[in-house]
């Protein structure tokens, strides 16, 4: 056996011969329909890859740390910095708050600075933090002009070494003029503001002063690839901008960084990360820089609010688990995961604890932090990186031919895009082909969260909306919780009859789509007689019947039921379950009023029925 190659007896498949088994298996089924996932992000998904898909994929060649960065910035390692957001604005709470988190694994901070307004406002939330070995992020200041003239004074007067503090400001004015619809206090007075932090700033290498926040494009509906190609395009305006003004393009780069979402869409976020560097050093390659310094770009990632959800909101613990592994698998350079109870309530102790000790598993128990680009040489990710980055490239480009983002934010293009994306979201949940576990899927049907809400997150904001996908299942479903208080809750009665298989099995159906909405269900083990079955719902005194059987047995036992459930309970509606095209006809005539079934929108028929039971 020496010298032979281990299982060399198999001999290799061709693509042609993998296709020939793949068409006979599907029997006639259309290929593409079947098997091709057409994506949000507007390119095509096929059901496998090869070694031969990867052939035209030049930055293959290249090692971790080398132009243009698609594997990343790092060459030993895979570390990243553990960030601690801090809301709170007390500036003693925070610094309580960051304190204590620096003891637990953190090792970086996000502070809230609304309240700083004088050196000992600064000097109270930075109080027993080293800030040489505490990476630092500042965001909600009132002028940030004035926030880093306090913050360089402050590390000059406790001698602080500035070239070793690691950080960055939220100055982002053009993603607050697509949120607003309006600059701060005008675009030419913001847009000079950079160059004065840049003068501020001068002895601080390590220290970012542009935060260009695609998170907020994210948690308002956008695509990957539009919150990739928009937040590329507002980098760019930042770049253009400082080059413009004599500031160096190495220089003027090196000062911005990206903050990103990390969703649950898992390979598509590896992808993501790493088609944002690749396209990051492609537009500033159009600069020709002097040095490579601005080629490697620093991406922040924070995890995704859309979909975290009220109800079942342990769930958002799984939640932040895939998108701490996404982020750091795809080499983000700071990672900062949402409480699992950020839908209703400020975080505390427990819940800072739970999402900070994601990202500490991640490297002490799992070793994400050893291994430089693990997804590089995967035939999926490799090509979910080119398919983003080469939409995203158009998209960018688009947006520049058209004269910029400022411009197009002006115009109104950009919002009209991307809520043109999260309607198309909003449908999809709405019909469960986006699934949210607990809320329009599976839900917990005695869970009660109404009177946990400390508060609901509401967007303010007239241009670019923030929201959360599970949005209006949650207010059908605290709408139906309130009424129970006040009256009682809506009951669906299961009647099952029939096909022991299939009665189970739409009794299943029925139990969660009418569980979404936190109606209670009543269920029985079934009937063998039609008449048992109008005798139970009788005594179960229901706001709705359900019938569940089979499509065959609903033309016979169907009709039987439904018209002797008509005849005792005439304005108790009856439904059934399922979607028996060939039945209707004698079921409607016999008196069933609604047909519930996989391709019904779920959302709408919820919103019918609460509007007919809770008067």
């Amino acid at each position: 056996m020496s010298g032979e190659k281990l299982f060399n007896e198999f001999p290799p498949v061709t693509t042609e011969q993998w296709e020939e088994v793949i068409i006979k298996d599907l029997k006639g089924a259309d290929y593409q329909k079947k098997l091709v996932w057409r994506t949000d992000e507007g390119f095509n998904v096929r059901p496998y890859y090869r070694a031969e898909d990867l052939k035209d994929l030049d930055y293959l060649d290249t090692m971790p740390a080398q132009f243009p960065y698609t594997r990343g910035t790092k060459k030993d390692n895979n570390n990243w910095q553990i960030v601690q957001e801090v809301a709170e604005a007390d500036l003693n709470k925070a610094n309580a708050i960051a304190v204590d988190a620096l003891k637990r694994g953190a090792n970086t901070i996000a502070f809230n600075v609304k309240n700083v307004k004088d050196a000992n406002d600064l000097a109270a939330l930075l109080k027993g933090i080293d800030c040489t070995k505490t990476g630092l992020q500042f965001s909600h200041a009132q002028n940030y002009v004035d926030f880093m003239t306090l913050f360089v004074n402050y590390l000059t007067d406790n001698n602080i070494d500035k070239e070793a503090v690691v950080g960055s400001i939220n100055f982002d004015p053009i993603t607050y003029y697509l949120k607003r619809t309006k600059f701060y206090r005008s675009q030419e007075a913001d847009m000079a503001e950079l160059l004065k932090l840049h003068e501020l700033a001068a002895d601080m290498k390590n220290f970012k002063l542009v935060n260009v926040n695609g998170i907020a494009l994210h948690n308002a509906g956008a695509t990957i690839v539009q919150e990739l190609a928009y937040s590329l395009g507002i980098a760019n305006e930042y770049i253009a901008y400082a080059t413009e003004h004599g500031i160096p393009v190495g220089k003027a780069c090196k000062k911005i960084q990206l903050t990103l979402s990390v969703g649950s869409n898992y390979f598509f976020e590896i992808a993501k990360l790493r088609a944002t560097r690749l396209l990051w050093a492609t537009m500033v390659d159009q600069y020709q820089p002097t040095c490579d310094c601005g080629y490697k770009l620093q991406i922040n990632t924070v995890g995704s609010t859309w979909n975290k959800t009220l109800y079942d909101p342990y769930v958002n613990m799984l939640r932040n688990t895939t998108e701490g592994m996404a982020a750091a698998l795809g080499g983000a350079d700071a990672i900062s995961l949402q409480p699992f109870d950020v839908a209703y309530k400020e975080s505390d102790d427990f819940s800072r604890r739970i999402s900070r000790n994601v990202q500490v598993i991640l490297k002490e128990e799992s070793y994400f932090n050893k291994v430089v680009d693990p997804a590089a040489g995967s035939y999926y990710v490799e090509n979910l990186t080119d398919g983003i980055a080469e939409n995203a490239w158009k998209l960018f480009q688009h947006v520049e031919a058209e004269g910029g983002m400022i411009q197009l934010i002006g115009s109104g293009e950009i919002k009209r895009e991307i809520e043109a994306s999260c309607q198309n979201r909003d449908m999809k949940i709405a019909t469960r082909r986006y699934i949210f576990l607990g809320t329009n899927q599976f839900p917990n049907i005695n869970e009660q969260m109404a009177d946990k809400i400390e508060r609901l997150k509401s967007d303010d904001s007239i241009g670019l909306r923030t929201y959360r996908g599970a949005l209006a299942f949650e207010e059908l479903r605290l709408e139906t919780e309130r009424y129970a208080k006040e009256h009682h809750r809506p009951k669906v009665f299961l009647l099952k009859v029939g096909n022991l298989a299939m009665r189970q099995a739409r009794a299943g159906f029925i139990s969660n789509f009418f569980g979404c909405a936190g109606y209670e269900i009543a269920e029985t083990a079934g009937y063998k007689t039609v008449e048992d079955g109008v005798k139970a719902a009788e005594e179960q005194k229901a706001d709705l019947i359900a019938i569940c059987s089979s499509d065959e047995e609903y033309a016979t036992l169907g009709v039987e039921l439904a018209a002797q459930l008509k005849a005792k309970l005439p304005q108790t509606p009856v439904l059934i379950a399922g979607n028996p095209t060939e039945a209707m006809e004698a079921l409607n005539a016999a008196g069933v009023d609604d047909y519930i079934h996989v391709k019904v929108n779920v959302l709408e028929t919820l919103r019918k029925y609460n509007q007919l039971l809770l008067k």
